[in-house]
C-alpha cells in the first residue's frame, strides 16, 4: 500500500502531478529498476530514475497530528453556529498550515471521547460505514427497562431513517428513577443512541462516549482537556481504517534505536559489580 507515484514525486518538488504523469506515459520514469506505469503506488523509499537520472524524495510535509478530547456539555462539534455557541475547536491546540478534522460528532449535551486528526483521509475512513467501528457509550436512562425492552434494542427497532440496534446492552446498576447501561453500536447516525432508547419508552438523561474503535477515553483525562495519541495508537488507527500510514508519519513514529556502545558499557559495569 502507498500513495500514487505522481503525488509522492510532486510533494518532493520534482514537478507537477500532470508533468510526472506525462513522464510515465512516455516511459521515462522507472521505479526500482522497472518502467513506471500509471496507477503505481509507492512508499517514497523506492529508487526513482528519470531518464537514468536519480530523483531523491525527501519529507517535505510535517507529520500529521492526532489527539483525543474529552468533550464537556454545552459545546458543539461544528465550526459554524448561527447562535454563537462555543465549539470544541476553541479548546484544541492551534495549528499552522493544517486543520483539525473531527472523527464523528457528538451532539451538544453528549460528553466524552472525540478523536481529532489533521489527516482528512484517515478521518473519512474511520467514519465510513464500511469500517463498522464500534462506538461505546455509557448511558443513563430514566426508568427501569425490562428484559423485553433490552431484547428489542438488541434485535433492532425501525426508526424514521431505517432499522437500528445495539450490538450489546450491559446493565451497570443505578438506583432511584435512573439506570446506567453500557451500549455499543457500529453506526454514527444523528442522535441514534437517544432515539433507540426513546423508541422503547425511556428518556436518556446522560450520555457519555467512552470508546471509538480501538481508542478508549482515559479515566484521567478531564473534561475540556486533550492529549496526543501515542505512536502505537496512531498506527492502530490507520490499520483499522484500512489505509496506509503516510511516509512522514511512519518516520515520525519510528522507535529510536538503542546504542550498542552504551549497552556494552552497561554490561561491563554490571560484571564489575
Amino acid at each position: 500500500m502507498g500513495e500514487r507515484v505522481q503525488k509522492v514525486l510532486a510533494a518532493a518538488g520534482h514537478g507537477s502531478r500532470r508533468e510526472i504523469e506525462d513522464w510515465i506515459r512516455a516511459g521515462r520514469l522507472s521505479i526500482d529498476g522497472r518502467v513506471a506505469v500509471l496507477g503505481d503506488t509507492v512508499s517514497g523509499q523506492e529508487r526513482f530514475l528519470l531518464d537514468s537520472r536519480r530523483l531523491h524524495v525527501r519529507a517535505v510535509q510535517a507529520p500529521h497530528r492526532h489527539i483525543i478530547y474529552n468533550k464537556p456539555p454545552n459545546e458543539i462539534t461544528s465550526r459554524a453556529d448561527a447562535e454563537g455557541r462555543r465549539d470544541v475547536f476553541e479548546s484544541l491546540p492551534l495549528l499552522s498550515g493544517a486543520r483539525w478534522v473531527a472523527v464523528g460528532r457528538l451532539d451538544m449535551t453528549t460528553t466524552g471521547l472525540l478523536i481529532f486528526t489533521t489527516d482528512g483521509a484517515l478521518a473519512n475512513a474511520l467514519m465510513h460505514p464500511s469500517s463498522e467501528l464500534v462506538r461505546q457509550y455509557s448511558v443513563r436512562v430514566h426508568g427501569n427497562p425490562s428484559r423485553a425492552d433490552i431484547a428489542k434494542l438488541r434485535a433492532g427497532i425501525k426508526l424514521e431513517d431505517g432499522l437500528a440496534s445495539f450490538d450489546t446492552v450491559e446493565p451497570q446498576g443505578g438506583e432511584g428513577a435512573n439506570r446506567w447501561f453500557n451500549v455499543t453500536i457500529r453506526e454514527g447516525r444523528n442522535r441514534e443512541v437517544r432515539r433507540l432508547w426513546e423508541a422503547v419508552g425511556h428518556q436518556v438523561s446522560r450520555l457519555l462516549r467512552i470508546g471509538y474503535g480501538p481508542i478508549n477515553l482515559p479515566r484521567k483525562l478531564k473534561r475540556g482537556k486533550y492529549q496526543a495519541l501515542t505512536p502505537a495508537q496512531v498506527r492502530l488507527l490507520y490499520r483499522v481504517a484500512g489505509i496506509h500510514l503516510p511516509l512522514n508519519d511512519a518516520r515520525a513514529n519510528q522507535r529510536p534505536r538503542r546504542s550498542r556502545i552504551k549497552s556494552k558499557c552497561n554490561i561491563k559495569r554490571f560484571k564489575k559489580q
